[in-house]
């Protein structure tokens, strides 16, 4: 299905920043995924979990919204130049317990699992294609009323802050050779 430019624009953002984060994690073993530089720290197997995570989870809510408007959905607006921006915190924050990582996962599931996120998040963003995204909101933990189309901004620069942070695992002291 053809996307409008906006959503298309958004779903390449997301296939670009998957594109890197699946790159960084190719050939890695398994003890290099379940490496942590600290006590506190992620390992890379985490790190994929939670971005997993976090995707399902957005799909879930975009789920929930169009079902909820059910009838009252107006179509995506040929005319819509931009979203509406988002607004990052400086810091980062804890992740919510319910996209908080389980550790130890075999690599190989972890990297099917999330590219099994990503097949049904592009059903989702074919269904949100057909609808204006403005006026269906959810609140996020930290940043209060989203769109819709923040909130998949939101995924591409989230999976894009964890694309770092997994690439400063694989830069830390101490980083298994194998």
């Amino acid at each position: 299905m053809p996307l409008p430019a906006l959503i298309d624009a958004l779903w390449n953002d997301l296939e670009s920043v998957r594109s890197q984060l699946l790159k960084e994690v190719e050939g890695l073993s398994q003890v290099q995924a379940d490496w942590r530089a600290g006590e506190h720290d992620w390992s890379i197997g985490e790190i994929v979990h939670h971005v997993t995570l976090a995707e399902v989870g957005t799909g879930k809510v975009t789920s929930k919204l169009l079902k909820d408007a059910g009838n009252s959905l107006k179509p995506f607006p040929a005319d819509l130049k931009s979203f509406a921006p988002l607004t990052m915190p400086s810091s980062p924050a804890e992740a919510p317990q319910g996209v908080w990582p389980e550790r130890g996962k075999p690599l190989a599931q972890l990297v099917a699992d999330l590219k099994a996120a990503r097949e049904r998040s592009r059903q989702t963003i074919e269904r949100l294609a057909a609808v204006d995204p403005r006026p269906l909101v959810f609140p996020h933990p930290r940043l209060g009323p989203l769109d819709l189309a923040q909130w998949w901004t939101l995924q591409v620069r989230h999976e894009g802050a964890h694309l770092e942070q997994l690439r400063g695992v694989k830069a830390a002291q101490g980083f298994p050779a194998r």
